[in-house]
């Protein structure tokens, strides 16, 4: 009785031990368990616990240098529910979210607060019409995530001081602001002007992942020829100065609608 009391007694100091351990488990120790899961991503300089740690250096996976990282999550990860909130300064922009593990792999985002100078992407970030210039401002209230696609989501963004920087030189778009709503997987967004800008805007986007449709209306509110030619890249303006855009794909081109100036459909 004695050997197995002894042999309890030093079993329950040894998971103690374990427990503290892990109650205080130091974020460089935790490392080589989770950048496996970081896609790449590498947290150099760390300090603090894997409860509420910092990285003082994260880089890509090629190297590059991307800001530095704050985090708390939550001790329930111990019971499998992982919680966690994320502060994240990096070279042109900040970022800070909360974000929790749901059942049935989904993932909820909230409090998204995202400010980026757009002229701190990467070269090769060129949409058809330009490289985006300007600042831009997201909040995204909540959002939950199946497999990267929003089944539900509520969010705002502006794009400040809007520049679409092209070969032949800068367009100035004005200040551009945007909402987006998602309810079971089916994404509603729309996007206007500050009504005071060079380029009146107002448009509609439907997205699922069974197709997609846009709806938009611009115009320029000023005789600036940049403008004009960029805009001409868009499709050709009726007796207003209007230039009426309709694209569609999927199952969504099989929607009704109006004749658009300028439409395509392609499938996704």
């Amino acid at each position: 009785m004695t050997y197995l009391r002894k042999c309890l007694t030093g079993l329950g100091v040894l998971l103690l031990a374990a427990a503290l351990l892990l109650w205080f488990l130091p974020a460089r120790w935790a490392m080589p368990w989770i950048e496996p899961q970081l896609h790449g991503l590498r947290l150099r300089q760390l300090q603090g616990s894997l409860w509420d740690g910092r990285a003082g250096q994260v880089l890509a996976a090629d190297g590059r240098p991307l800001g530095r990282l704050h985090w708390t999550l939550s001790r329930r990860a111990l019971f499998g529910q992982a919680q966690a909130r994320l502060d994240w300064q990096g070279p042109g922009f900040d970022f800070t979210g909360a974000v929790r593990r749901l059942p049935g792999a989904k993932v909820e985002w909230s409090g998204v607060n995202l400010h980026a100078a757009l002229a701190a992407w990467p070269a090769h970030v060129t949409l058809p019409l330009g490289q985006p210039r300007g600042e831009l401002q997201l909040d995204v209230e909540h959002a939950i995530l199946q497999g990267g696609w929003p089944l539900q989501l509520q969010a705002q963004a502006q794009w400040r001081h809007a520049v679409m920087r092209t070969r032949t030189g800068d367009v100035v778009l004005g200040d551009l602001q945007g909402q987006a709503q998602a309810q079971n997987g089916v994404i509603q967004a729309q996007w206007q002007d500050d009504g005071q800008g060079p380029l009146q805007v107002d448009g509609r986007l439907q997205l699922s992942p069974l197709g997609w449709r846009l709806d938009a209306t611009l115009r320029a509110r000023q005789p600036d020829p940049a403008l004009r030619h960029w805009l001409a890249g868009l499709g050709q303006p009726d007796a207003d100065g209007k230039i009426h855009i309709q694209h569609s794909g999927g199952l969504a081109g099989a929607l009704p609608g109006t004749t658009a100036t300028h439409k395509d459909t392609k499938s996704p």
